[in-house]
């Protein structure tokens, strides 16, 4: 049986400490914070990834930027929000490094679906949401994350992504009408169960 994550885990560490302990090398500590922190980056990655696996690498991918980078933290802010920043910028980098396209559509026609694309989330479970988030284009879903998660303007999701603020508004109206028309489908399909 292996104790020795426990052994460390029985001293009570805080986030502050362990990050403390990686910065001075220690690769003990640089495990335990994998494991203290591994679970909710995953769950920042996937909803990015078009699957696990894909949230596994772009995962993998961050922490090791992570670790090589772990001296430009200056403690202003918390940790884990440094932490979750460079997941979100490897999450694009992805995108960008695999050449995926992002589905332009014209500027007037997001004006035209933007006032039937306003809907209720609020009986829809997180893991319901998360499939449904998952199951959208990858440039979808990429703006989606980045406007309504992680609260990013039209002009910043631009620059990060080469395209214009139109495009991304575009993608982002798209996006809530695929997911609005999905919710829909899933809300009269659990009707149809306690109905019929």
């Amino acid at each position: 049986m292996h104790t020795e994550p426990y052994m460390i885990l029985q001293h009570k560490y805080t986030l502050e400490d362990i990050v403390r302990e990686c910065q001075a090398g220690s690769r003990k500590h640089q495990e335990l914070l994998y494991k203290t922190t591994s679970a909710k980056m995953l769950g920042v990655c996937m909803r990015y990834a078009k699957d696990q696996f894909e949230a596994e690498d772009m995962m993998q991918t961050a922490y090791v930027k992570i670790f090589r980078k772990l001296d430009d933290y200056r403690g202003e802010g918390s940790f884990e929000g440094w932490m979750r920043r460079i997941m979100v910028n490897t999450s694009i980098e992805f995108y960008r490094k695999n050449l995926r396209t992002l589905n332009l559509v014209d500027i007037d026609e997001t004006h035209e679906q933007e006032a039937s694309t306003s809907f209720d989330m609020s009986n829809l479970n997180v893991k319901d949401l998360m499939r449904l988030v998952q199951n959208l284009s990858s440039g979808y879903r990429l703006v989606f994350n980045l406007y309504a998660i992680e609260g990013y303007s039209h002009k910043e999701i631009a620059a990060q992504l080469g395209i214009t603020e139109g495009a991304s508004k575009s993608q982002l109206s798209r996006a809530r009408a695929i997911l609005r028309e999905q919710i829909l489908k899933l809300e009269g399909y659990r009707d149809e169960r306690n109905f019929g």
